[in-house]
């Protein structure tokens, strides 16, 4: 039995990972919304090319109920990696709405252990 976590697992090893632009189609809401600041609602802002060495790593991922959160770092979007927490909202089995949580990352902290470990 597929979950929420697993779709969203699904949806972005396929956007991000494999650069297959027709998952937008597959995962996503045609009435996708957005609450990232720099990206409007729908998946428009999705389907543009990825920057040249753009690479993303998928780290821990939690469900609750219609809610899915990822761990991830993004590299090659910024001027530095990107450590993010994307939250998804899954309806009807597609990805219907979109929250994140972006920090530049660090190479040192003051723990001394790294802001992201993939899985």
């Amino acid at each position: 039995m597929s979950t929420n976590s697993d779709l969203v697992r699904e949806a972005l090893t396929a956007l991000f990972i494999h650069r297959d632009v027709s998952a937008l189609d597959r995962y996503w809401a045609s009435d996708y919304v957005q609450h990232n600041p720099q990206m409007g609602d729908g998946t428009e802002g999705l389907r543009g090319p990825l920057p040249e060495g753009f690479k993303y790593e998928m780290g821990a991922i939690a469900g609750e109920g219609d809610m899915v959160f990822v761990h991830g770092r993004y590299t090659g979007y910024a001027p530095t990696p990107l450590i993010a927490v994307d939250i998804f909202r899954v309806v009807d089995g597609k990805l219907a709405e979109h929250w994140d949580v972006l920090q530049p990352e660090e190479p040192q902290t003051a723990s001394g252990r790294p802001m992201f470990e993939p899985r």
